[in-house]
């Protein structure tokens, strides 16, 4: 029996959509369905009435649901309490932050705070948005760093975790800067000639942003997919060697802009803001990061 079939099953419990929870939990749908047929099988009993939308629990799986609620708890609680015997040392502070964030965004973000807070020590867990948040649920770090937008927001149960805006970072299409100081290629393309395009993989956050940007279009999008994958960072290098046009968040390509090597291939339509989030579990032990936290607090309030 694993930890995270339990907070599956209290996920679904409250939501009663197999399709929401497996979003909250940041899987598919089909493997959360095989998380929570795996703990009725380890159970011997069904805990899901799938007779009947929206889902409910059987008799067994509202009386299980008490147990599993205190199970989490008591999980949690003891990795907290020997996480606190460790000795408080400023290099404990550990964030888990997307590797999109971490080369960009991190580093000025931390220099600047530094800069009124004082000498942080730290260490940088980075990994794609599902696994950082993981390492922050499963009490893997101290703090997580994330993007947030209202399409596809990141769900943390708020009884057990809080949150900080940070700022706002926008996604735009970039494309390399000509001659003539104008972009080699310009959104929305023609249908005889479709701008070579450098997307997201299908796991990426950023793809569901670029999505959203796409499908909010009256008019057709002329592109030609060249180039795959989940880093926005490797997606820079292949737009600035001159493989395609490439949606970026902003910090990304904020030195390339003001070298004049990039400019941004189409107008407003083609852009969509996420914030920067910054999270922390409620009954964290790490005293700095309970010190930075309040820090951060009173200097937004």
């Amino acid at each position: 029996m694993e930890l995270k079939w339990l907070e599956d099953f209290l996920s679904l419990a409250e939501t009663g959509s197999f399709s929401r929870s497996a979003e909250q939990r940041h899987v598919t749908q089909p493997a959360f369905s095989r998380r929570i047929r795996a703990l009725e099988s380890w159970l011997g009993v069904a805990l899901i009435d799938r007779s009947t939308y929206p889902t409910t629990l059987t008799p067994a799986g509202e009386a299980f649901k008490s147990s599993a609620t205190d199970l989490v708890a008591r999980v949690h609680s003891a990795r907290a309490q020997a996480r606190s015997q460790l000795p408080d040392s400023p290099g404990d502070l550990v964030f888990a932050v997307p590797h999109t964030l971490a080369f960009a965004f991190f580093p000025r973000w931390l220099a600047g705070l530094m800069g009124e807070f004082g000498d942080i020590g730290s260490r940088l867990v980075a990994g794609n948005v599902h696994d950082a948040v993981m390492t922050l649920v499963e009490g893997g770090c101290d703090l997580l760093l994330c993007y947030h937008h209202p399409a596809y927001p990141v769900w943390l149960d708020p009884a057990r975790f809080e949150g900080l805006t940070l700022g706002v970072e926008s996604v735009r299409p970039y494309a390399p800067r000509t001659n003539r100081g104008t972009p080699r290629w310009s959104l929305p393309g023609r249908a005889d000639a479709p701008i070579p395009y450098l997307g997201y993989g299908p796991g990426a956050y950023l793809r569901r942003m670029v999505d959203c940007i796409l499908d909010a279009q009256d008019e057709p999008v002329h592109l030609a997919r060249h180039y795959e994958t989940d880093m926005a960072e490797s997606l820079k290098a292949m737009m600035l060697a001159g493989h395609g046009l490439a949606f970026l968040p902003s910090s990304a390509v904020a030195r390339e802009l003001e070298r004049g090597e990039v400019v941004v291939a189409g107008d407003a339509r083609w852009s969509l803001e996420m914030e920067v989030r910054l999270y922390r579990s409620r009954h964290g032990a790490n005293r700095e990061a309970e010190r930075l936290w309040q820090y951060l607090v009173e200097r937004q309030g």
